[in-house]
């Protein structure tokens, strides 16, 4: 959808401007006219663009030309396979929807978004439907590349794509563990018996962002946090707020409902619901010194019977004395266990530290009992941890045929 804000001359100044109205566009459309044999074709709009647009043309996915007039200057043949849609130069991503010349059975590939933000380490799913035609052969690819690569191909995605949909409607490209550099505009192309979809149509556009907490002042004393992306996240998000890794609220806004006071020593983070393992970097409400814990590995995988290091770093003002570290993977009513005393582990578990900031959990003879999410708590005179930061998530397979060959005892993500 466009939009267009409407400006008047005020009558008493001449450099300002009266606001009139607002004018909603729903798009472009490809009009066809004409006789049974020959049509022309042209792009409309419900009101005329401003800045001399440049009008683009696809014929079956492939840019065909571009011109200042909104129609398209030959006449096309009714061609019952052939589908046609503009686009506005600048603005390909909101091109017109396909359009058949003749009938409604022809070629044409729709997206079912046009864009989509979503958090690094996440999954994301890219769908779209083609026309009324079996394929016998279709791949996913990047627009940025100079020549389509399908993406099960692409190293830089290797263990992460995955299809749905091989020969009828709807296809779907599926990314996991998202990275930013995995943005991008991603298209489909397809092949049938006698007909292949061109590779310059516009896609779906990509947008993978992380979590950054944005402080700024509000009354004395006080400031105002708020949770930032680099795009709009789709599906509208809830927000999670943390404070020295106690979860505080929930809020569908990305600011966090009161300000908060500038203590030394308290750290606050964000996290989207559903995506918690993805939580912003904490954030010192004053000074570079606060409470905060970061995880070598948010998720580690290793095999039965084995070891494996869960190791973290922490930090906290230089006058705070700590007197207790831990690590658990059981709370209730903000009551931690500390693994050493739990049965379960008995003789398999030893708290490692090479520096005064620093914490490792070793588990030895791994079972597939021990799969679970692994956290570290520390306590000083002044504040302690929480429990409900985002710790380590550990899975315990004993599939070995799957690893075999490997040297190293554990895999870590």
């Amino acid at each position: 959808t466009l939009c267009f804000l409407r400006l008047t001359p005020h009558p008493l100044h001449s450099d300002r401007y009266i606001y009139s109205d607002i004018v909603f566009s729903p798009g472009l459309q490809v009009k066809v006219t004409g006789g049974h044999q020959d049509k022309t074709l042209t792009c409309i709009t419900t009101c005329t663009l401003t800045d001399n647009p440049t009008y683009i043309w696809y014929k079956n996915g492939q840019h065909l030309d571009e011109s200042t007039s909104p129609q398209y200057k030959y006449s096309v043949s009714n061609d019952y396979d052939a589908s046609y849609s503009c686009a506005v130069k600048g603005h390909e991503d909101l091109h017109s929807p396909a359009v058949c010349v003749q009938g409604q059975r022809c070629n044409r590939v729709t997206y079912t978004k046009r864009r989509i933000c979503v958090l690094k380490g996440s999954t994301v799913d890219i769908s779209c439907t083609v026309g009324y035609y079996s394929t016998t052969s279709s791949f996913w690819f990047r627009s940025d590349k100079s020549t389509p690569e399908d993406l099960t191909t692409d190293p830089g995605y290797a263990g992460r794509v995955e299809y749905t949909g091989t020969y009828r409607s709807p296809f779907t490209l599926r990314i996991s563990d998202l990275r930013e550099e995995d943005s991008a505009e991603y298209r489909f192309t397809f092949k049938t018996d006698h007909f292949e979809w061109g590779h310059s149509f516009p896609g779906t556009t990509l947008s993978v962002t992380g979590l950054q907490v944005k402080m700024t002042p509000a009354a004395e004393g006080q400031k105002t946090l708020t949770c930032i992306t680099t795009c709009t996240l789709t599906d509208n998000p809830i927000y999670i707020w943390y404070k020295n890794g106690q979860r505080l609220d929930e809020s569908t806004s990305p600011q966090y409902k009161d300000p908060v006071y500038s203590n030394y020593g308290d750290s606050y983070s964000c996290a989207v619901k559903g995506h918690e393992d993805h939580h912003s970097p904490a954030v010192c409400v004053v000074g570079e010194s606060c409470m905060n814990v970061t995880y070598t590995h948010q998720s580690i995988c290793a095999l039965k019977g084995s070891t494996v290091d869960i190791s973290c770093f922490y930090t906290h003002p230089s006058w705070y004395n700590v007197t207790e570290v831990s690590w658990f993977n059981k709370w209730e009513s903000g009551v931690t266990k500390d693994l050493s005393l739990n049965p379960e582990y008995v003789d398999r578990v030893e708290n490692h530290r090479q520096t005064e900031k620093d914490s490792t959990l070793r588990i030895t003879d791994l079972r597939e009992s021990d799969s679970t999410e692994y956290k570290f708590r520390f306590t000083t005179d002044k504040a302690r941890w929480g429990y409900s930061f985002p710790g380590t998530s550990l899975t315990v397979t004993g599939n070995t045929a799957h690893y075999k060959g490997l040297k190293s005892h554990d895999v870590n993500n």
